[in-house]
């Protein structure tokens, strides 16, 4: 990590998914331009349904009349990945970072979103892990505070999503951790494509979990060690009304 700036970290409390991602991509292009440093933007979504650049339409179960009926947005996005939902409960961390120069490997990058989930779930008493063959962050329904791998797990469950988009080695979207989510709002899609395994949260694995907030604001030194890059602690901007570059993200340099 040494010789890394610490990146940013803010939480963005509940909001809708729309709003976000325009900030992403504004970021996106302000860290391009090295206006501003590395940012970690933490949020807990409205009910979302999100459409990555592999999604399938017949991964999602309800009509997008049917799915307005119950407040659920249908958002195509540009990440990877198939068909996800977000929505409360559920801790979701879009870091828009500059892997140059030597952190260029979207392998690794992926590697390191999946152990950000998986120390993030070890501290609420769950352990987790990884399976080679489906990507995301996955746990053992029959035993929650054991991992020996997708293979001798009695009932697998998958805990955390992973959808990222890379440009010019610049990240954007992230991972999406379970923390109390509503299970059954799964029931509307096929979670990222998969049929043989089902969905699980740290709640339904070990009983209450702590709130997406206390969780997000904490969260700083599982995200340092996962990321290999300090970051800073928290900032709290679930109050802020404006979502803009300039509100959310510290300048290193003036817009030309």
């Amino acid at each position: 990590m040494a010789g890394w700036p610490p990146a940013q970290a803010v939480w963005l409390g509940r909001r809708d998914y729309e709003p976000v991602h325009q900030l992403q991509l504004d970021l996106v292009q302000a860290r391009r331009d090295q206006i501003i440093g590395d940012v970690i933007l933490l949020v807990e979504h409205e009910p979302v349904i999100t459409l990555g650049h592999s999604a399938q339409s017949a991964h999602v179960l309800l009509a997008a009349e049917a799915l307005s009926a119950r407040g659920v947005a249908l958002v195509q996005t540009g990440r990877g990945g198939d068909v996800t939902y977000h929505g409360p409960g559920q801790l979701v961390a879009y870091p828009i970072l500059d892997l140059r120069p030597d952190r260029c490997s979207l392998r690794r990058y992926v590697g390191s979103l999946a152990e950000a989930m998986i120390l993030l779930a070890r501290a609420q008493g769950v352990a987790a892990g990884v399976n080679d063959q489906l990507v995301g962050v996955w746990a053992d329904a029959d035993e929650p505070t054991r991992w020996d791998g997708v293979a001798r797990a009695g009932r697998p469950v998958k805990i955390g999503a992973i959808g990222v988009r890379l440009s010019r080695w610049i990240t954007m979207h992230g991972f999406a951790l379970n923390l109390t989510t509503e299970l059954s709002a799964f029931d509307m899609i096929v979670p990222c494509g998969i049929r043989a395994h089902g969905v699980g949260s740290l709640a339904s694995l070990v009983g209450p979990a702590s709130p997406v907030a206390a969780v997000a604001l904490s969260s700083a030194p599982l995200l340092s060690q996962a990321l290999r890059n300090d970051v800073a602690p928290v900032h709290d901007l679930s109050d802020l009304g404006d979502l803009s570059v300039e509100t959310v993200a510290r300048p290193v340099r003036s817009a030309p």
